[in-house]
């Protein structure tokens, strides 16, 4: 990919951004949350895990995130195809094939190399976020304008919540929202093959993929709206930021009823990871493509050019071992903090990975 083409810059440093959390820095602010008695470090190290079933943590972002971001990215990969009379029929092979990729690479993440196929979890993070850019991208393709894929976006949103609260499930009824009783669960149970991540349901389940795929629709209107010249680059960090605190107010409105749960996507964790993706995407794009400061976000840029790299790597690669290797002795010094250093060792080995893959121009790019 020719990277000196026009870019939102913002879009990689926030993926960058997301990635960070998911290959260790997790791992960091739960470790200096043990380590230490800084009040900020314990209250940020319980975020650092995702909530056991009803409710939010800032963990439970890092997913639907890098989702919502896959999504902005659809207007300038597909629409500015369509506007150059790139035939549809080449487009669909485009990003059927995608999906098909990372459906595969999702299934050699959870160990389809092990040839256990009886025992492989066939839902993944790579096949949902594959399979529901797939259907957003059909969406996008097959619409007019921002407002009919609006429309659609709502029009999942209310479908998957009727699903959830309506539809009975045997022997619990409707609106069972739990693991054993939920609609997802009944399905996923009957119709998803091999092992579950969740016993009987499973988080990227076959609903699951429905739902999200509302996620990956939202992130494509964020980015229509980013790619259109009809407002000021101010004018659009403002409505984003209006769609965000509104997106989050509706979530926080029908919990009540309608409870955020992560683990079978309730449209309202829909509603309220959208709104925080889409406030998130407007303070990353007012600083670095409004107000040109760029430099801080280079290190977020160099993972977010190859964050399935990187996602694929942490699965086959020790990084932890070599970094113990080097650090050992300086960690050794450190009292308490030795586990800290190792782990900001392991940090710094993997972006140096992904800065040589960038010097080299190398981008994993499905």
């Amino acid at each position: 990919m020719n990277l000196k083409q026009e870019r939102i810059l913002s879009l990689d440093a926030l993926r960058g951004f997301d990635m960070f959390w998911i290959i260790g820095g997790d791992l960091l602010f739960r470790t200096l949350g043990q380590v230490t008695d800084w009040t900020w470090a314990d209250g940020w190290a319980k975020q650092m895990d995702h909530v056991a079933w009803e409710g939010f943590h800032a963990y439970d972002l890092v997913f639907p995130l890098f989702m919502f971001i896959s999504g902005v990215a659809i207007p300038f990969a597909l629409l500015s195809k369509i506007e150059k009379g790139t035939p549809k029929k080449q487009l669909y092979k485009k990003i059927i094939t995608r999906a098909l990729i990372l459906v595969g690479l999702g299934l050699v993440y959870n160990g389809l190399l092990y040839f256990d196929f009886k025992n492989i979890r066939a839902a993944s993070v790579l096949g949902q976020i594959g399979l529901a850019y797939l259907v957003a991208s059909l969406i996008v393709l097959n619409t007019k304008s921002f407002l009919a894929r609006l429309y659609w976006f709502l029009g999942i949103i209310i479908g998957y919540a009727a699903i959830q609260l309506w539809i009975p499930v045997p022997e619990f009824g409707a609106g069972a929202l739990n693991p054993e009783g939920s609609i997802n669960s009944f399905i996923d149970s009957r119709f998803l093959p091999g092992t579950m991540y969740g016993g009987t349901f499973d988080p990227e389940g076959l609903l699951c993929i429905i739902s999200a795929s509302a996620l990956t629709l939202l992130g494509s209107l964020a980015g229509e709206l980013l790619r259109s010249t009809k407002f000021t680059n101010n004018r659009k960090v403002v409505l984003l930021s209006s769609m965000g605190l509104l997106f989050i107010l509706m979530a926080l409105t029908v919990s009540g009823f309608y409870p955020i749960i992560k683990s079978v996507w309730t449209s309202s964790f829909n509603l309220l990871t959208g709104g925080i993706s889409l406030l998130l995407l407007a303070g990353f794009y007012l600083v670095i493509d409004v107000w040109k400061f760029q430099k801080w976000s280079f290190v977020f840029k160099v993972i977010g050019l190859n964050s399935i790299t990187i996602y694929m790597a942490k699965r086959i690669i020790d990084f932890w071992t070599p970094a113990d290797f080097l650090l050992h002795g300086v960690a050794g010094w450190s009292g308490d903090f030795q586990s800290v250093i190792i782990i900001l060792g392991m940090l710094s080995l993997e972006w140096l990975l992904l800065y040589f893959l960038y010097k080299r121009s190398l981008f994993l790019k499905v």
